[in-house]
């Protein structure tokens, strides 16, 4: 006989109060960097777009816009460090998210490729890596420079 999902009702900034499934539910054993007391977060989609809300279940306020950096950068590579993979306890599945920050003008956005957030969506495990001698940036423009330039008010 299936269980009932447990589903809890969080306060959340921008969206008020909404329902969230303990399924849908992300454990960040460590937090995140600078929110290290924040262990559990959930996926929100934004419709009809690549991204998503990572959102605390904890803080209201607390919330990050993540997109899947294949998106918009097809050869994003990197071997994820045993220790990092013994901690999200992968074995198969893993999804890969990265935090955006959003500029003012919005062909100026960019997305964190040094220090990606990697899901385990088996176990609902996650955690923020840091990609040390990577090569790649913290602030990677999302968009290519001739996307950028033919957005209107950009350069």
């Amino acid at each position: 006989m299936p269980r009932e999902a447990f589903v809890i009702h969080i306060q959340t900034s921008i969206w008020g109060e909404i329902e969230v499934k303990e399924e849908d539910i992300f454990k960040f054993p460590k937090g995140l960097p600078g929110f290290e007391e924040k262990t559990e977060f959930t996926l929100i989609p934004w419709e009809d777009t690549p991204f998503s809300y990572l959102q605390s279940i904890q803080e209201p306020g607390l919330s990050f816009l993540l997109v899947s950096p294949f998106v918009f950068m097809p050869s994003y590579s990197f071997e994820l460090a045993d220790i990092d993979k013994e901690e999200l306890a992968i074995e198969d599945q893993v999804t890969v998210y990265t935090i955006v920050t959003i500029h003012s003008q919005a062909n100026r956005s960019t997305m964190n490729l040094l220090a990606p957030i990697v899901l385990n969506p088996e176990n609902r495990l996650g955690k923020q890596v840091i990609l040390h001698q990577s090569g790649y940036e913290p602030r990677h423009l999302i968009w290519a420079e001739e996307e950028k330039t033919s957005v209107k008010g950009g350069v």
